[in-house]
């Protein structure tokens, strides 16, 4: 059951990651810039999440496991949120995601390496489907050489992200890890936001979009995110994130007007089947453990 529980987190974090797309367009369109909003983001969030520790009487990590929790937020998100952003500039935004979303084969590759994971004929098929269906659901078009490797640093990054929180999260608490990495962005991008200048909301819509961003593709979304990671590993949790794009397209449909082609709905289908696979596979797995 931990490890059906843990895929049930990693579906919850993957809706929740899917809506900072959309609540972002909202959030621009009132005045804000990207590094305003991630400095916001990640610095209320932070200081949420330290509270609940002190709260809970939990201690902050220390040693080595602190170095690689500050190395994730400093690094990890502040590297592939500069990767991402930069390389939409070079290239369309579907490319750009197309490529990203190799990251859950880059994950595979390196579980099998570094953390021995073994993938199953069925992991292989569900990672097919789902990146078949990404693609049928962002549409890529064409680019310059320096976006598409910018878009595949970015997916190096996250996929290196995951790999040390597989080994992280097995010795701190999804609260401990949360409020270090929060902390860790937030002071990076408070200190690009320092040379830059804050951009801030022009009106109370704009304050509740970040409110929303905190709330969803943040707080909820990185939590069980870490959760769902220490419990069924680092190869399950990529793939099933792959519910992040299918998310944005209906939620764009939903909120923002866009329209919802059967192209895009066929690719969602194909995402849904790979979540399927790998559920039927786990249920297998549980009820061989039992």
């Amino acid at each position: 059951m931990q490890r059906l529980s843990g895929m049930f987190l990693i579906v919850i974090s993957a809706a929740a990651f899917g809506s900072l797309g959309i609540l972002g367009r909202f959030a621009y369109a009132d005045g804000l810039d990207a590094i305003t909003l991630l400095f916001i983001r990640f610095s209320v969030a932070a200081v949420l999440m330290a509270s609940l520790l002190i709260l809970r009487r939990e201690r902050l990590p220390r040693g080595s496991t602190m170095g690689w929790l500050v190395g994730m937020g400093a690094i990890g998100y502040v590297g592939q949120s500069y990767c991402y952003l930069t390389a939409v500039k070079y290239a369309s935004p579907g490319l750009v995601a197309l490529l990203l979303y190799l990251y859950p084969i880059i994950v595979a590759l390196l579980s099998i390496a570094i953390l021995h994971e073994k993938v199953t004929r069925a992991k292989i098929l569900a990672l097919c489907l789902a990146l078949t269906g990404i693609a049928l659901i962002v549409r890529p078009e064409g680019g310059q050489l320096p976006g598409i490797l910018l878009a595949l640093a970015a997916a190096g990054i996250y996929s290196v992200y995951i790999i040390v929180g597989t080994r992280v999260m097995k010795q701190v608490t999804a609260i401990q890890s949360s409020t270090v990495l929060f902390a860790s962005a937030g002071i990076t991008f408070g200190l690009l936001m320092a040379i830059k200048g804050p951009q801030l909301p022009r009106s109370e819509a704009g304050w509740l979009a970040i409110i929303l961003i905190i709330l969803f593709p943040t707080l909820i979304a990185v939590v069980c995110f870490l959760v769902g990671l220490a419990r069924i590993g680092a190869t399950n949790a990529a793939m099933l994130s792959t519910l992040e794009p299918v998310v944005t397209v209906l939620l764009a449909y939903w909120l923002l007007g866009d329209q919802l082609k059967g192209i895009s709905l066929l690719g969602g289908g194909l995402v849904l089947g790979a979540v399927l696979l790998l559920a039927v596979q786990e249920l297998r797995l549980a009820n061989k453990q039992i």
